[in-house]
């Protein structure tokens, strides 16, 4: 198939772009590059420029041809949404739109979108199913949501099949060590706790020791970048046969502590990792953990990683040989 995968310079969109490419696809990069790194984006076409030039838009469009689309592009940091959330309505709703459109425009009836587990809010169940009420409790999972409502209109409204996958936590990096995750600045967890381990950043800060948890700290559940990118491969053979808007949770049905995550870097790292206690983030919800039911029922997915340990051995190597 011939891909579009905007935001493919970005974490989770390299890795992306890198299976694609083992699976024989065309692939056609679009970023603006405010998160993204030229240097994570493998030999394809790499065009320039922003979701919400639709200028842009049209002039990609018009001069190639796509079977799909995967969207990535998107601001994620819950502080920052609650501090600017017209920035995240913006960027994530309005970008979306706009893509949509240039879409219809191509008559490209595929998409493949990047959504959160952000959508769901504070849990009401151990585990958290597709049936389970959406009720975000700030800017960005608003803003996801938003977006997969368009989705589910546009799919009744033009035929538009997509399928929405609501990551967890993604973490880790691919094997070869040469691609991995690089954010200024960096507020995910694991990636966090590495730079501690390799003695860089400002000191390691655990936010919040009050929730109701085992130790205190907030429950996520991750799940590895490259499952992340087979859940894509399946969600494009899935729409197929398939008509609709459809949603999926990706996660690996396991929580841990922020203070277990931690404790698991010092057994796979060796090294002693120091950290400080800090107030609360807002709109951080206790526990996340996620039911993949669903995902390995429909789209025969079933993450390779399934320990602590080997997600942040991964991410392990790409520290030690950071590239860009």
């Amino acid at each position: 198939m011939k891909v579009l995968v905007c935001g493919g310079a970005g974490y989770i969109g390299s890795h992306m772009v890198r299976r694609l490419l083992g699976y024989g696809h065309d692939v056609v990069v679009f970023d603006n590059l405010s998160t993204g790194h030229k240097k994570a984006v493998s030999n394809v076409p790499l065009v320039v420029g922003d979701l919400l030039d639709a200028e842009a838009l049209r002039r990609l469009f018009a001069g190639r041809r796509f079977d799909a689309v995967m969207h990535f592009c998107a601001l994620s940091l819950v502080g920052e949404s609650v501090r600017d959330p017209y920035q995240y309505y913006v960027n994530n709703v309005a970008g979306t739109l706009n893509l949509l459109r240039s879409m219809f425009t191509a008559e490209v009836s595929r998409l493949v979108f990047s959504s959160t587990a952000a959508v769901f809010g504070n849990p009401r169940a151990r585990f958290i199913d597709e049936l389970h009420p959406t009720c975000p409790i700030n800017p960005y999972g608003a803003s996801k949501l938003m977006v997969e409502r368009v989705l589910a209109d546009a799919a009744r409204a033009y035929g538009l099949r997509t399928v929405a996958l609501r990551y967890f936590n993604a973490a880790g990096a691919d094997p070869a060590g040469d691609i991995g995750e690089s954010h200024e600045p960096e507020t995910h967890l694991i990636p966090n706790v590495l730079r501690s381990a390799l003695g860089l950043g400002k000191g390691l800060k655990v936010f919040g020791n009050d929730y109701a948890t085992a130790d205190g700290t907030c429950v996520r559940d991750y799940v590895h970048v490259n499952d992340l990118a087979d859940a894509h491969l399946a969600a494009l053979d899935f729409m197929e046969g398939r008509e609709g808007a459809h949603a999926f949770n990706l996660g690996n049905g396991q929580g841990f502590t922020v203070l277990q995550v931690i404790e698991a870097a010092r057994r796979v790292t060796g090294k002693p990792i120091e950290f400080e206690y800090a107030t609360r983030r807002e709109g951080d919800p206790a526990v996340l953990v996620a039911s993949g039911q669903k995902a390995r029922d429909q789209l025969a997915w079933t993450p390779k990683y399934d320990s602590i340990e080997s997600i942040i051995d991964t991410a392990w190597r790409w520290h030690r040989a950071v590239r860009y």
